[in-house]
């Protein structure tokens, strides 16, 4: 028999059988709950075959729209409000996480995992909708913290190559003189004058 919540508060744990639901991708528990997801913003019915979350990230909730009022975003691939999700809307959502989430390892099928779609409809809706595809967005984020961040600290090229998420700093270089036209270094010497 499966618990129901008396009231529309969020549990502070989640049920067991709740949560063997979600990595059993269980059906038969559709339409008693829905889980979010507070890494990625996303909620989705308990039978979605999105990758399992870490336990500790999910909120539960007793209907969709208690989500949607916690700011969570319908996921693409289970459509637990029984509509399709916007691209723009979608893509949204996909930018609000690497712009949280840029000094992380952040490859397409981390991207896909986490916004719920596949790699490849992922890329083309993403290029579609911001006129770039998914590595420059995250290239661009980069560098542009890489800017500021030589501009008001002191710290090294290599560190900041590190904390924007670029572990070879001969690459950080190569990327930072294609976005800007200068060598991290030069960047820095030529704002220190002004």
């Amino acid at each position: 028999m499966k618990p129901t919540q008396q009231n529309d508060e969020l549990p502070t744990s989640i049920p067991h059988d709740y949560w063997e639901a979600i990595i059993q991708n269980d059906h038969t528990y559709d339409g008693t709950f829905f889980y979010a997801v507070q890494t990625t913003g996303i909620f989705c019915r308990p039978s979605c075959k999105s990758r399992a979350p870490k336990s500790g990230n999910v909120l539960i909730f007793r209907h969709a729209e208690q989500a949607l009022a916690h700011k969570f975003r319908p996921c693409k691939r289970c459509k637990p409000t029984g509509e399709r999700v916007p691209d723009q809307e979608w893509i949204h959502g996909v930018t609000e996480y690497i712009d949280k989430h840029y000094a992380e390892p952040l490859a397409l099928d981390v991207l896909a995992a986490v916004s719920h779609g596949s790699p490849y409809h992922l890329h083309r809706v993403f290029k579609r909708i911001t006129g770039q595809t998914p590595v420059q967005y995250i290239q661009a984020k980069r560098i542009s913290v890489a800017q500021t961040l030589l501009i008001r600290t002191h710290l090294t090229v290599n560190e900041i190559a590190r904390q924007v998420g670029i572990s070879n700093p001969a690459y950080f270089i190569s990327v930072f003189r294609k976005h800007t036209g200068y060598t991290p270094a030069y960047y820095r010497e030529r704002h220190d004058r002004l």
